[in-house]
């Protein structure tokens, strides 16, 4: 009997309200049972993200021109959690699951993505953990490594992850990191090891730990061009 797969599209860089609008579409065909299981893997442009708190707006804390000025927008998700921050470096995964073909728990699911995140960060030396009661995402001591958001329909995933590998960190002090007005500290890869740590690098171990952790067989399908709708770009 064939293992259970999950096919991986890798987007390149594309614009945030894009991917989103894909992940909408993939979500109803994947409820209809129309495509597979999978897991998108995508950089942005410099871009802040609101998610569903509703502090979320008021902990950016930049104004419009600052945020013009650097380069970067700012879109309203639909996911779950508080501002966060996405831009060119950090590599975001975007899970498109059924989770009634593995666990129909949410806790499980977030669970899942913190020790994907984790065993990442283990094969380039950098011991991660879960994050503490009121931390969301994965941190590396007191400095926060990966941000984790997620939004369920009918137990079909959308969002996910998005793990800085050498991502410029000046973006984080213009909001509060997950609503956490001690001002907790973001951290990279590319920090944390003392060397350029690419995108292109850390893909295969997230691969190998999306794996193990949700025990399926990944596979690359060829790109359908009507199915994704996003700029020709590979990530590097």
């Amino acid at each position: 009997m064939a293992r259970p797969w999950v096919a991986v599209r890798q987007l390149g860089r594309a614009a945030y309200a894009s991917t989103q609008t894909l992940q909408h579409s993939l979500v109803a065909q994947r409820r209809a049972g129309s495509v597979p299981d999978m897991v998108l893997l995508v950089e942005h442009p410099p871009v802040f993200t609101l998610g569903r708190v509703q502090a979320s707006r008021q902990n950016l804390l930049a104004s419009a021109a600052d945020i013009e000025q650097a380069g970067a927008t700012v879109h309203q998700s639909d996911r779950g959690g508080n501002v966060t921050f996405h831009g060119p470096g950090q590599l975001v995964a975007y899970p498109i699951l059924d989770l009634n073909g593995f666990k129909r728990s949410l806790r499980w699911y977030v669970s899942s993505l913190e020790d994907v995140v984790i065993r990442t960060a283990a094969a380039f030396g950098v011991q991660a953990r879960p994050g503490d009661e009121g931390e969301t995402g994965v941190w590396v001591e007191d400095r926060k490594l990966a941000a984790i958001g997620i939004h369920v329909t009918r137990w079909v995933t959308s969002h996910g992850c998005a793990i800085n590998a050498d991502v410029d960190l000046r973006y984080f002090e213009m909001i509060v990191p997950c609503g956490l007005h001690a001002r907790p500290k973001v951290t990279s890869l590319t920090r944390e090891v003392g060397r350029h740590v690419s995108i292109g690098e850390v893909v295969p171990h997230f691969e190998a730990a999306f794996a193990k952790v949700f025990e399926r067989e990944l596979q690359h399908p060829a790109a359908d061009p009507t199915a994704v709708d996003v700029p020709e770009s590979s990530i590097r």
